[in-house]
């Protein structure tokens, strides 16, 4: 099962004010597993970054001036993407200037319910936690110690590992029995096993000899059991 683990970071927090989209980071995730294919660019969002902006994930508009346009990545984008359900952290936010820098360029837009977002599952899970991505990381013990400031790739990664933490932690990976295998075929293997050693009788020799005499006299020695290798 393909997932990708995504995150954006933008130059305000409402497209419809005219902010853009400046960073995209993608994870790949197989069998909620990352598989260490990775898509990451900055953009150049034809726009000024406020400064309390960049106080918040560190990009300038030094730093974002030679940057492709989202234009010039779109289909690189979304072939990355492809299909696969999206797992992200406050799913409405990313999705929502995603979709406004598609619809610049006409493109087809992300519907939400492609979304998987991970606050919902902890809200689910930990009714009454604190949701931001810091806090879940720090209740899951997972290291933000190169989490100086916010960045789409990094911060990617963390909710993969959330996301992990939260649909059933490593316990997802474990196999109770050999791939492949069959209770029938496990339960003839079982059966044709025999102890080392017969357990000892837990008939005494007065009741065994009480036995004989009763199948002597009753049935005159044709029982079914004296019969065993006579065919």
């Amino acid at each position: 099962m393909r997932e990708i683990v995504f995150d954006t970071e933008t130059t305000g927090l409402d497209p419809s004010d005219g902010h853009r989209v400046i960073e995209l980071g993608c994870v790949e995730l197989i069998d909620h597993l990352p598989t260490g294919a990775n898509f990451h660019r900055y953009l150049n969002p034809e726009r000024l970054v406020p400064p309390e902006t960049t106080r918040v994930h560190g990009l300038t508009d030094e730093f974002l001036a030679d940057k492709p346009l989202f234009a010039d990545i779109v289909d690189e984008f979304l072939d990355f993407l492809g299909d696969a359900p999206l797992v992200i952290h406050n799913a409405a936010f990313d999705i929502k200037f995603v979709n406004a820098e598609l619809q610049r360029l006409r493109r087809a837009s992300i519907p939400l319910a492609r979304a998987i977002d991970t606050i919902e599952i902890a809200k689910a899970k930990i009714p009454g936690a604190r949701y931001s991505l810091d806090e879940l990381c720090k209740r899951f013990s997972i290291d933000l110690s190169a989490r100086s400031k916010h960045g789409a790739l990094l911060d990617a990664e963390l909710t993969a590992r959330l996301y992990l933490e939260l649909i059933g932690g490593r316990q997802t990976r474990l196999e109770l029995a050999p791939t492949g295998s069959r209770p029938a075929d496990d339960l003839q293997s079982r059966s044709a096993r025999q102890r080392p050693a017969p357990l000892a009788s837990r008939l005494s020799e007065a009741e065994v000899a009480a036995h004989s005499l009763f199948v002597e006299k009753e049935l005159g020695g044709e029982a079914l059991w004296n019969r065993r290798g006579s065919n």
